[in-house]
């Protein structure tokens, strides 16, 4: 939601308009129309390329387990363009940052998630593109609004907003701030995927971390300060539990990978020239041919399109697109089993439920999947071995001495967040019973 308030300043005439967008998670956002800085942002949030974010789900497929996902990249980058600015308006009062500096890193922070395309990270993997390299080529190209409205301002913001999110800004904590183990993408989205879940895993003291944000000056990166160690280890412990309980659910992930195995469909037919129902010289032909997208052509595409061909699907003549589109379509999902035997073991497995699923007349191509998701930089628990020096999270040891410790140094409790990986076989209901006794058979056989 958003809104204009208009604020009479005494003795003056002029009425100076506010833009208000009412946010579930930071209640009110507000931006100036008066100042330069703010009316570029507000200018970007109404571009045609932000307000795509409408219609691009946060959560993916999130809203087949919890019925609440149903929140969206636009008002998640809102959130985290909010927060941005209040970390510098904190930090900024200890140490010098300068105005162009604030700009390109809340611009940054808006746009960080321009280049997302269909359910997010879902098609990313079917269709090999990555939403950072879009979202900088978004933001570059001449012909966008967004890039328009940049130049407008400073002719070298688009490259000063690249390079933040690219990780080649100065000073560096300002890249920090948009992508590390501890930045404002994942305060905003923790805080913000637990309320519209329903699950409360995701909660921690935002508050009191951002009260503890400080800068080490001669290496210009982030650190925490002493006191502010406990609301570190809870927004941790809360990332680790939102992993595991919401982002990795088995319900979740098996509908990912019957989306997944959709398009691997729809593209082998429109390889073989068997795809019928597929608008002519539509965006959709050209990605299902896996040929390159223009910008234009990319930013065409959103959820919407996705679902309406695979609506279109359900009376496909395909037999097996037709059956995947609808069970997906109707939520009758494949189910999964977790795999927790050795190499060996895990092959012959695979190879029985392939001949299980086969002889119930289906093809393993899409019908027998391996889900395998582990806790890599992005998408798992905070890990000092898979986080790059700049990504690590830094507190002080003792109150205003500034000596710094990477926080598995000095946590316990961080230590003993263990890293996990899930290793889960695939498959279609009427072969449940079956690869399930296959399994257990297995287990039970060491």
């Amino acid at each position: 939601m958003r809104g204009r308030a208009a604020t009479r300043f005494a003795g003056e005439d002029e009425v100076m308009a506010e833009r208000i967008y009412r946010d579930p998670v930071h209640n009110i956002i507000s931006l100036d129309e008066a100042d330069p800085d703010d009316r570029v942002l507000i200018r970007l949030i109404d571009t045609p390329e932000f307000q795509r974010l409408r219609r691009i789900k946060q959560l993916g497929l999130a809203l087949f387990t919890y019925q609440g996902a149903e929140h969206s990249r636009f008002s998640h980058s809102l959130g985290v363009m909010h927060l941005m600015r209040r970390v510098l308006a904190h930090l900024g009062r200890r140490y010098p940052i300068a105005r162009e500096t604030r700009l390109a890193a809340t611009c940054a922070a808006l746009l960080h998630d321009i280049g997302h395309g269909p359910f997010s990270h879902v098609v990313e993997a079917v269709l090999g593109y990555r939403h950072e390299e879009w979202g900088a080529r978004i933001i570059l190209d001449e012909a966008t609004t967004v890039h328009r409205i940049l130049v407008e301002r400073d002719r070298d913001l688009p490259t000063r907003v690249v390079a933040v999110l690219q990780h080649t800004y100065r000073p560096r904590f300002i890249s920090q701030l948009i992508s590390s183990q501890m930045d404002v993408d994942r305060f905003d989205y923790l805080l913000r995927d637990s309320l519209m879940t329903g699950a409360k895993y995701g909660f921690y003291d935002l508050e009191w971390i951002l009260h503890t944000l400080e800068i080490a000056p001669d290496e210009e990166c982030l650190y925490v300060a002493a006191k502010g160690l406990y609301a570190v280890e809870e927004y941790l412990q809360a990332r680790y539990y939102m992993f595991r309980q919401v982002y990795f659910h088995r319900n979740l992930r098996t509908a990912e990978v019957m989306l997944r195995s959709i398009f691997r469909r729809a593209i082998d037919l429109m390889a073989s020239g068997q795809l019928s129902l597929i608008v002519p010289d539509s965006v959709m032909v050209k990605v299902l041919r896996r040929e390159p997208l223009s910008t234009e052509e990319y930013l065409a595409l959103d959820d919407h399109d996705v679902m309406f061909h695979i609506k279109w699907w359900t009376k496909a003549p395909d037999p097996i697109l037709r059956d995947l589109a609808s069970g997906f379509l109707h939520r009758r999902l494949f189910k999964a089993v977790d795999l927790q035997v050795n190499a060996e073991r895990r092959r012959q497995l695979i190879e029985r439920a392939r001949r299980i699923v086969e002889a119930a007349g289906f093809d393993p191509r899409y019908y027998l999947i391996e889900d395998r998701a582990s806790d890599i930089p992005y998408l798992g628990p905070y890990s000092p071995e898979t986080s790059g020096p700049e990504s690590r999270i830094y507190v002080e040891v003792d109150g205003g001495s500034r000596t710094l410790r990477e926080i598995t140094e000095v946590s316990p409790a961080i230590r003993r967040l263990r890293r996990f990986h899930i290793d889960r076989l695939c498959f279609p209901e009427a072969v449940n019973d079956a690869i399930r006794a296959v399994v257990a058979e297995r287990e039970e056989g060491g």
